[in-house]
């Protein structure tokens, strides 16, 4: 049965490891769980986010999944695409062979220049870049989101997400993207893939009922929800309602195998 993880509320808040994360990990793999870790956090690398997660004690080369990653699924090998987002996105969209432009520099300069405008979290997002991604769109480009999460977790509180980025471009253009990450579909089928069984049942851990819980219900997995990130005790019940309720990963994974 394969595992899914959400990072942020799951495994870490900002910089700081989740007390007992790594050894719940190394307790779901000794039982032959297979476990892959989603995040709709686009705006990192993988290798940063493996190095993360190695620098807490949880092996994940090959096991990470981004919402970059399942964006870049959406063009095709040799489409020009705006992006309005950070590394993470420049990087899958690059290795699918996409040709990369920087909403911080690139001028649309007309009908057919740009085939879509990816967008995700980014910290340099600012009127120009809203500015010329409205434009390729305008001019037809394709209108791609990475996820649309209104908040990120951080050790000092909620922070504006992804979402509020793509909520102000979408606003200027009067037009709804194409959203890769979770909950949506393009994720769950790079998940069903990279998890060698596509109709396998699953468990999918989340801080956010709607993303998380949403996500579980696209993959037909069950919905764990932990209560260590967005969501807290005092927010119960929400919608959907979770198969099961924890306080973080490592009293999930000690009731669950036990």
């Amino acid at each position: 049965m394969a595992w899914v993880l959400d990072l942020d509320g799951v495994i870490w808040l900002g910089d700081q490891p989740l007390a007992g994360a790594a050894e719940a990990v190394a307790r779901l793999r000794a039982t032959g769980e297979r476990v892959l870790f989603a995040t709709n956090n686009s705006s990192v690398e993988v290798a940063g986010t493996e190095a993360k997660l190695a620098s807490f004690g949880v092996r994940a080369e090959g096991d990470v999944v981004t919402s970059a990653m399942a964006t870049a699924r959406l063009v095709e090998p040799g489409e020009r695409v705006l992006v309005a987002g950070g590394p993470g996105l420049v990087e899958a969209l690059a290795a699918r062979g996409a040709t990369v432009l920087d909403s911080r520099s690139y001028e649309p300069s007309g009908a057919g220049d740009v085939d879509a405008v990816a967008v995700g979290f980014h910290y340099h997002f600012d009127y120009d870049g809203l500015r010329r991604a409205a434009a390729a769109i305008w001019q037809g480009a394709r209108f791609l989101a990475s996820n649309d999460d209104a908040t990120y977790p951080t050790p000092a509180g909620v922070i504006p997400g992804g979402g509020a980025i793509v909520a102000s471009i979408a606003f200027a253009v009067g037009q709804q993207p194409v959203i890769a990450g979770k909950p949506h579909e393009p994720m769950a089928a790079l998940i069903h893939e990279l998890s060698g069984d596509p109709a396998g049942a699953g468990t999918m851990v989340g801080d956010r009922p709607d993303t998380d819980g949403a996500f579980a219900k696209t993959l037909g997995y069950r919905f764990a929800l932990v209560l260590s990130g967005v969501t807290r005790a005092g927010d119960l019940p929400v919608d959907p309602t979770p198969d099961v309720v924890a306080d973080d990963l490592a009293a999930l994974v000690e009731s669950e195998l036990n």
